[in-house]
């Protein structure tokens, strides 16, 4: 009797190896389309990314694709190979923006394996990759690293002695990439929506960005088909019926959108995130949680190769079910709040005035 396997499992724990490298194949061409889905889902508002004459006023050819599109399409295409049977994704650490993509660009993907844990229980472990984003032309566009939590298949099967690579606390501004070719003049600053610019903004401000956006199970399902995320803890809410919580998990790059998205309210002219430092998903988001974010100003820096510019960088605090003008966050003895489902912190440029 002939055998049939089933196809499309992807990897456990015991299946990666440190060095492992893995190519996330096919490739991705992203539309217009892909942007105004984006934008219907989340509701950003920052210029350069909505108007076109304020792209070319920049000096971009066309509009650019808003950062954390870019972010969730590259990370999705990681999924099948990497945490298609995650339990979760535990954090991101040196992420930089390295060049716009535009409408009609081709991404595609590659990630090492730069080291990998298991857990006590030997039934899961933790595993470290780095992947990078490129263009149809070869260049780079996006790099980062992430740590994902991975079912093993068999719990007792051996696996590489524990290595957990070294990565840098924060991105110096230094490396940031400035990507567009110039500073907004008069005339366009007045179409920004905002009137506040770098020299504005002072270390230790926090601002409250007020909105709350209902996570509809819809939604979130629909920005996971996008991205082409199909992590089975978000979607496939029958398997997940015997998991931990008992239904779905909302991808925490949702919540990081929708956050990013209201931090327009106080910070209008951060219009590109140039690197995220780190990220942590505090805990869990479901479908019918209503999220609120707000925000820190943890540092400035000027860009010296870029005279027309700054970068702040900033702390975002996203909660669920609690308005954040209080500023929920963590207790003295380094526990969160337990409304606090995000803590991001990034990097963003701003023009000067």
């Amino acid at each position: 009797m002939a055998t049939h396997q089933s196809s499309g499992n992807g990897n456990f724990f015991e299946d990666f190896r440190p060095g492992q490298v893995l190519r996330h194949d096919p490739a991705r061409t992203l539309t217009e389309a892909d942007q105004t889905l984006y934008t219907a889902l989340f509701g950003a508002r920052f210029a350069p990314q909505n108007a076109l004459p304020f792209a070319r006023g920049l000096g971009f050819s066309a509009r650019p694709l808003d950062d954390m599109l870019v972010f969730h399409i590259v990370f999705g295409k990681t999924v099948q190979d990497i945490s298609l049977n995650a339990i979760a994704n535990l954090g991101y650490a040196d992420c930089r923006f390295l060049a716009p993509v535009y409408p009609g660009d081709t991404i595609n993907a590659v990630s090492e394996v730069l080291g990998m844990r298991e857990n006590q229980n030997r039934e899961s472990g933790i595993v470290y990759v780095r992947s990078r984003g490129f263009n149809q032309e070869g260049r780079e566009i996006l790099t980062y690293a992430r740590w994902v939590m991975v079912r093993k298949r068999d719990a007792a099967a051996e696996v590489p002695q524990a290595s957990v690579p070294d990565l840098p606390k924060a991105v110096a501004p230094a490396s940031l990439v400035v990507p567009a070719t110039r500073p907004p003049d008069g005339d366009l600053r007045k179409l920004s929506g905002g009137e506040r610019w770098f020299g504005d903004y002072r270390k230790g401000e926090r601002f409250n960005h007020a909105d709350g956006v209902t996570v509809e199970e819809a939604e979130h399902m629909m920005a996971t088909r996008l991205y082409q995320n199909n992590a089975r803890v978000h979607f496939n809410a029958h398997a997940e019926r015997a998991g931990r919580f008992g239904k779905r998990i909302v991808y925490g790059g949702h919540v990081i959108s929708i956050a990013r998205a209201m931090s327009f309210n106080g910070l209008e002219n951060a219009w590109f995130v140039a690197a995220i430092n780190a990220g942590r998903h505090v805990s869990p988001c479901f479908g019918g949680d209503t999220v609120y974010a707000w925000t820190e100003i943890v540092d400035t820096a000027d860009l010296a190769s870029s005279p027309g510019w700054g970068t702040l960088r900033l702390r975002t605090v996203a909660t669920k079910d609690r308005e954040c003008s209080t500023f929920p966050d963590k207790a003295p003895d380094g526990t969160f709040d337990p409304s606090v489902i995000l803590e991001l912190d990034y990097w963003a440029l701003v023009p000067k005035a």
